[in-house]
């Protein structure tokens, strides 16, 4: 579950967004500016509101009122950007471990198993970034932040940097992502396309503000 009302002044550009949901995928849509990545960097915790609330799973991460605010670290969430930002020293095995050990969490082999296989990047584990298409590099970020045991995850505009073909490449592992993985989704795009079938619920932002609330037929 995740409620958010929060209000952030950025310069000239004021954001005030208020929403709770408890879809397995909330598809934050919204034309280039209205404010998507800077309420998916506040729930991240990498911004600070100047005003409001913001709950995942039942815990408060911020609450300007009582001086709340979760560090980054602490908030058990996946955060997959447009360019992917793997290692380029480390392999594909490597880049994959990273969330695990800096969280500190035991390696789970079925886990470790079940999100390779997932995500079909068993055969990639030695190779480094720079040898990967730009599909392959998403699905090992999102294996690596998978792979961190996160309760929720942030997909900012993953598709945002893919060319058609490597699109519908992808798209088929989002959506046994949604199906299969069992971790709330927040997935930023302004394609309706993506959203009609990845999102179970839509929130339209426009100029720093939520106008439509709803299943994917606000989209319409």
């Amino acid at each position: 579950m995740l409620r958010v009302d929060i209000e952030k002044q950025l310069g000239d550009f004021s954001l005030h967004a208020s929403f709770s949901s408890e879809g397995r995928v909330i598809g934050l849509f919204g034309a280039s500016g209205a404010g998507k990545t800077s309420l998916v960097n506040m729930i991240a915790g990498l911004l600070r509101p100047d005003r409001g609330t913001i709950v995942i799973d039942g815990e408060t991460v911020d609450d300007t009122a009582a001086g709340i605010h979760v560090p980054t670290y602490r908030r058990r969430i996946g955060y997959v950007f447009q360019d992917a930002r793997l290692f380029p020293h480390l392999s594909v095995a490597q880049n994959l471990d990273y969330g695990r050990r800096m969280n500190g969490l035991a390696f789970d082999p079925a886990q470790h198993k079940r999100i390779i296989d997932l995500l079909d990047i068993g055969a990639l584990q030695d190779r480094r970034p720079g040898k990967l298409s730009g599909g392959e590099r998403q699905r090992v970020a999102l294996g690596r932040a998978l792979l961190s045991k996160p309760r929720l995850l942030l997909l900012d505009e993953p598709l945002g940097a893919l060319d058609e073909g490597r699109k519908l490449e992808i798209l088929p592992y989002l959506v046994r992502l949604r199906d299969e993985a069992n971790v709330p989704m927040v997935y930023v795009s302004h394609d309706v396309a993506e959203l009609r079938q990845l999102a179970t619920q839509i929130v339209m932002l426009k100029q720093g503000r939520v106008t439509s609330l709803g299943g994917v037929k606000v989209l319409a």
